[in-house]
């Protein structure tokens, strides 16, 4: 095989022809970014995150596909992976992996002890979430954890400390990641009743639509709680209102359970995560505004 060929490979196993996983994972670090710099982020640190961020979801990618690819076989929509075509092998994607952590590892060295030790956590997280598929009945809490671990590392980056503000969005990304990965899980529910693994969509059952509305809600609720603690104003509320819509779109979306809707509804939460990071944006930014103005 051209080296060309294995190249293309390696990137289909790192899932680059697929953004939408970097962006899932960048919107919450971005949030933190900007809440824990009070809309001033260190500017060596912000590329370093977002740097970091296509490394490890590209290592994270690595050891799923490293981890399901016996399951990816029975699974219509995986079954032409890299690795459950045979295409590569065990220990290329254990070197593969092993790089690319490598390589987000040394990013994090410029930054201060703090975050060192938080970004092992992180690289447990990223590496430990596809075996729980094998035993968690609600195994998207778990990759809600590991999307989200970009926003303690954030904070301690950036103020080195992680305030329980931290945790709290943590937590409402938590919600989060249960909300667009049901949807998701909801595409390949019958091949994953079939093979045996665990996914919130199954475990919902017939609930499995309330399900990601319910979580949605938490996760604007926990979002707008802490707009009102740090007296943020009317911008982030209107992002917040904004992805609030979205939501609403994304249950016109899976309310059929129509599994290419389904799926379109969880390539559309870029939207979401977006629309918040925006009024976070336009809420400093505001401020930034009128302060230079009553400055002149």
């Amino acid at each position: 095989m051209k080296l060309t060929e294995r190249l293309d490979l390696y990137e289909r196993l790192m899932r680059l022809d697929k953004p939408i996983g970097i962006l899932l994972l960048a919107w919450p670090t971005l949030w933190a970014l900007w809440i824990s710099s009070a809309g001033q982020p260190n500017w060596i640190i912000l590329w370093i995150f977002m740097l970091g961020t296509v490394l490890m979801r590209s290592a994270g990618c690595v050891i799923n596909d490293y981890a399901d690819r016996n399951f990816d076989l029975h699974v219509e929509r995986t079954k032409n992976r890299p690795m459950a075509a045979g295409l590569v092998s065990k220990k290329e994607a254990l070197a593969l992996f092993a790089v690319l952590s490598i390589c987000a590892f040394l990013l994090i060295l410029r930054l201060n002890k703090l975050t060192l030790l938080l970004s092992c956590a992180a690289l447990f997280l990223a590496a430990s979430y596809p075996f729980t598929k094998r035993f968690f009945a609600i195994p998207q809490a778990y990759l809600g954890i590991a999307f989200g671990f970009g926003i303690p590392m954030s904070f301690a980056a950036q103020t080195g400390q992680v305030p329980a503000m931290a945790w709290l969005m943590l937590l409402a990304n938590v919600f989060w990641a249960i909300a667009y990965d049901t949807e998701y899980a909801m595409v390949d529910r019958e091949d994953d009743l079939k093979i045996g693994i665990k996914t919130s969509a199954i475990t919902f059952g017939q609930y499995d639509v309330l399900a990601v509305l319910v979580c949605y809600g938490m996760t604007l609720a926990i979002l707008a709680g802490i707009g009102g603690w740090l007296k943020l104003g009317l911008f982030y509320y209107l992002g917040l209102t904004v992805a609030l819509g979205v939501a609403v779109y994304h249950y016109t979306l899976i309310r059929g359970r129509e599994r290419d809707k389904c799926f379109k509804a969880f390539i559309h939460n870029n939207w979401f995560g977006a629309a918040i990071f925006g009024g976070i944006l336009l809420n400093y930014w505001q401020a930034t505004w009128f302060g230079l103005r009553s400055f002149f």
